[in-house]
């Protein structure tokens, strides 16, 4: 089973390695698009980065509600968890 924390540091891993970001500027509540300027292109290399990591198929509604980083944690986690993503 993973931990949300396990998650968390996985997605500050790939936000800073995929697309430079600092990780201070990296937090539960920043917004993927107008904190870290995610675009639609960066959420679909984070999809594929974070379904390398959790080996599991992610849905794209699954992600169509993800606003935060917190939501990204949360929603790895239930499909990490309990497959439903």
């Amino acid at each position: 089973m993973m931990t949300k924390e396990a998650i968390y540091q996985k997605v500050i891993q790939i936000l800073t390695e995929t697309f430079e970001l600092s990780p201070q500027q990296i937090t539960p509540d920043a917004q993927l698009v107008q904190d870290l300027d995610l675009d639609s292109i960066d959420a679909v290399d984070l999809v594929v980065k974070l379904q390398q990591y959790t080996d599991r198929k992610i849905e794209p509604q699954t992600f169509k509600q993800v606003r935060t980083v917190d939501d990204v944690v949360e929603a790895i986690y239930r499909i990490a968890n309990d497959g439903t993503g």
